[in-house]
């Protein structure tokens, strides 16, 4: 754990009755750069909506997620777009390499309560993912940008929308991101938070906060850590 006193371990597994996924670098780890895969076919779609060349789209792509959440969040607002073509193009990556998580399957089978997914991706996106790990079974709920109105995390009304459809009860949830960022407005909701932690600058932003309570290096340390304590 790189921060001790907000290590897992002493995770109280017994009040959650909620867990709550992002997917992109959650479900697998950032190390595993599968979400460069997303971020390339961004910055191609950037490249030609605005016809640059790909530095140069790399920089407005940058510019508008750290202004608006999301890159497609500030094609809309600034360029008019509608957002079914970029979604369409970014999601749309092969994942035929990906193995069966057997061991990321167990664990999430372990866990008590109804299991979530919370992403600013799309529902076909998670579940390409979540079922070439074989784990789509697990997820009551996938909650996406669309089911969000296209408002990101971490905007209030993202969260609001989520809780409407899921009918959680916030004092007995955790949410699990790699954007600490994020769970600014889930633990204000009263969420146990977890961030699954990232050498990426656009995911470290804010994890040195209170609402951050426990950090781990990855969702399976994470999981593995409940198991030896629960």
């Amino acid at each position: 754990m790189q921060i001790s006193e907000k290590s897992p371990v002493h995770f109280p597994v017994s009040d959650i009755n909620d867990w709550i996924f992002d997917l992109d670098n959650t479900i697998y780890p950032a190390r595993s750069n599968l979400f460069v895969r997303v971020a390339v076919r961004i910055t191609e779609f950037v490249a030609s909506h605005f016809e640059v060349e790909t530095d140069e789209a790399k920089v407005i792509q940058k510019d508008l997620f750290h202004r608006y959440g999301t890159t497609m969040r500030g094609l809309m607002v600034e360029e008019n777009m509608t957002p079914d073509a970029f979604l369409h193009y970014v999601h749309d990556i092969d994942v035929s390499d990906l193995p069966y998580e057997a061991e990321l399957d167990q664990m999430i089978g372990a866990l008590p309560g109804r299991k979530h997914i919370f992403t600013n991706g799309t529902v076909p996106h998670a579940e390409n993912i979540l079922n070439a790990y074989g784990i789509r079974h697990h997820f009551d709920e996938i909650f996406d940008i669309v089911g969000a109105d296209y408002v990101p995390k971490p905007e209030m009304a993202a969260f609001d929308q989520f809780i409407t459809k899921t009918k959680i009860d916030p004092n007995g949830a955790v949410m699990l991101e790699d954007m600490a960022r994020n769970l600014e407005p889930a633990a204000a909701l009263g969420m146990r938070t977890v961030w699954l932690a990232s050498d990426h600058d656009f995911a470290i932003k804010g994890s040195d906060q209170d609402f951050v309570h426990f950090i781990a290096d990855d969702l399976k340390s994470f999981l593995s850590s409940l198991s030896m304590t629960a």
